[in-house]
């Protein structure tokens, strides 16, 4: 589960594990995020992301946990609700997985057409 600093609180990180118990979490902690009391002897998730951005750094912990991926999603999210809406118009599941389907085709499909065909001349 990827989020932003807001998603940095243990009743996230429990509620996460106790529906998914391998799921990582991914949240970047705050500024002035202390490690816990047993980040010594047994540490937590949130225990090895401090350790590593006071180690690495911040940025390199965002490219090795796989956080950067969040800015892509985030902006595929936003051409979505600006070509297609904000909402899913149909309300049963299956209607609702086959507006998708499509919203997606609709989407490659513009993709396609703003992309340049080069052609190699020499």
């Amino acid at each position: 589960m990827t989020g932003d600093g807001a998603y940095d609180r243990t009743g996230v990180c429990a509620s996460v594990h106790e529906r998914h118990p391998d799921a990582a979490v991914v949240a970047p902690p705050r500024r002035d995020a202390v490690l816990s009391d047993t980040a010594t002897t047994s540490p937590t998730q949130r225990d090895r992301h401090i350790q590593t951005i006071t180690e690495t750094g911040r940025m390199a912990w965002q490219r090795t946990s796989g956080y950067n991926k969040r800015a892509g999603v985030e902006s595929q999210v936003a051409r979505w609700k600006g070509v297609l809406g904000d909402t899913l118009r149909f309300h049963s599941d299956q209607a609702q997985a086959t507006e998708v389907i499509v919203g997606v085709a609709v989407l490659k499909r513009m993709l396609d057409l703003g992309r340049p065909n080069s052609v190699r001349v020499a």
